[in-house]
């Protein structure tokens, strides 16, 4: 379907961030391995996060959806796989990563699936590095991606990862380790990239009763001679149980980027609520960035108010801790006034597509000028009128959407913003910004 801009009324006002789809997954992983009944508000029901919802089920947590809350039965991390059959995970990159290790817990086998796209993420680094701890799995394809088979065991021990690809990796093992018969000692091996996002998995592994210790070295044996002398993160989880809690989901950073930037680029003012000053979301990082181009923030302890002229400069900036930012930023830079240098994300090339190269051809196609590097990407700005495809990323046919606020665009394959955003064009439009999908 194609998505296009229907109306623009006078922008600005007041609306909701729409609930954080990583505390979202994280949550309802965490209450599926807890003990007891946790109670999760807020939650954010796309298809990423129902993928997450649909494994948990298949292994043993039982979960309903109330009126204000989901009510998540915890397994107390005793898995059961109750069909031999693969668990369709969609194109849920987040799920396939952090339940590859927590499926190990399970009692008999778990083969984890999804759509084609999904079955182009890497995997390899991950299932290396569950190996020392105990975990059998395998690429039935033999190529290191999905479908994978995870055989029951989980030992425990020490491991290394690297830290530069996907931080989902590191999350994934710290998550599933309390549970292994003897705790695990990870070792992060630099470069460290998307920090904020492993500190999100520890925020709430806490709120769900397990605490994790975390230290560094300068030096370290499991260094090789290539990382002599650099900074090795260390996280030490012991053997614990996750206790059941009523939990809330905060807002999502990431999405209310979209409505952010909104403002930023046709000017206008509005506040955006349930965005929290003390939020350990990466993401924040968005509030920074606005604010260097020329918007003004100001920020409250649960919401954000942003006011522009509409009048936006270009900057530099790196987003290794914010790589899901990149689209956004990308299209901020193609409608401000100068040349911006993004450095830092070459991660971003192992998301739901290659989103350097996408995001670039994609901006060609609207006659931006720009350079590709191998870690981000140089925009001068300036776009005009076209057609582009979203590649069935969610990301990039919310952010391109903002085009239309001055320039007529049509979004191929338009529809993705449901795997993290939902109610995308509603919350668009209390902004006045009203967009629209159509079948052309």
């Amino acid at each position: 379907m194609i998505l296009r801009v229907k109306n623009i009324s006078e922008i600005g006002g007041t609306v909701k961030a729409p609930p954080s789809k990583s505390y979202s997954h994280r949550a309802v992983i965490l209450a599926s391995l807890a003990k007891g009944t946790s109670k999760l508000y807020d939650m954010l029901y796309s298809e990423d996060t129902l993928a997450s919802i649909r494994v948990c089920k298949a292994l043993g947590a039982e979960i309903n959806k109330k009126e204000n809350y989901l009510e998540v039965i915890g397994t107390g991390g005793k898995l059961h796989n109750s069909s031999d059959a693969p668990i369709d995970l969609a194109n849920s990159g987040t799920t396939l990563r952090l339940m590859t290790s927590v499926s190990a817990l399970s009692d008999n086998e778990v083969t984890l699936t999804g759509d084609d796209s999904l079955k182009t993420r890497p995997m390899g680094l991950l299932m290396d590095a569950l190996m020392p701890l105990g975990v059998e799995s395998r690429s039935l394809n033999d190529n290191d991606k999905a479908p994978i088979l995870i055989k029951p065991g989980y030992l425990g021990g020490e491991t290394n990862i690297m830290g530069n690809v996907s931080s989902q990796f590191i999350s994934s093992i710290l998550i599933s380790a309390p549970l292994s018969k003897s705790g695990v000692k990870l070792y992060v091996l630099p470069e460290f990239k998307s920090k904020p996002y492993v500190n999100m998995t520890l925020d709430i592994m806490r709120k769900f009763g397990v605490k994790t210790l975390k230290g560094y070295y300068l030096k370290h044996e499991t260094c090789n001679q290539e990382f002599q002398n650099c900074r090795i993160d260390e996280f030490v989880v012991r053997k614990q149980e996750y206790q059941a809690c009523g939990y809330t989901v905060e807002g999502d950073y990431s999405s209310a980027s979209y409505l952010l930037a909104l403002i930023a680029i046709n000017g206008g003012r509005a506040k955006i609520k349930n965005l929290f000053m003390d939020s350990k979301q990466g993401d924040k990082y968005i509030l920074d960035i606005l604010q260097k181009m020329g918007a003004t923030i100001i920020r409250g302890e649960d919401y954000v108010e942003i006011s522009s002229e509409g009048n936006l400069k270009a900057i530099d900036v790196d987003l290794s801790n914010a790589p899901d930012l990149l689209i956004t930023v990308a299209v901020l830079a193609a409608m401000a006034e100068g040349t911006t240098n993004i450095t830092g994300v070459a991660h971003a090339r192992v998301k739901e597509t290659d989103r350097i190269d996408t995001t670039c051809r994609e901006l060609e196609k609207l006659g931006c000028k720009l350079v590709e590097h191998e870690d981000g990407m140089s925009i001068t700005g300036g776009v005009t009128s076209g057609v582009v495809d979203s590649h069935g990323d969610h990301r990039l046919a919310m952010a391109f959407s903002l085009i239309g606020l001055k320039h007529d665009i049509k979004i191929t394959d338009g529809e993705v913003f449901d795997v993290s955003f939902p109610n995308f064009i509603e919350a668009m439009a209390e902004l006045g910004f009203e967009l629209e999908l159509k079948n052309e």
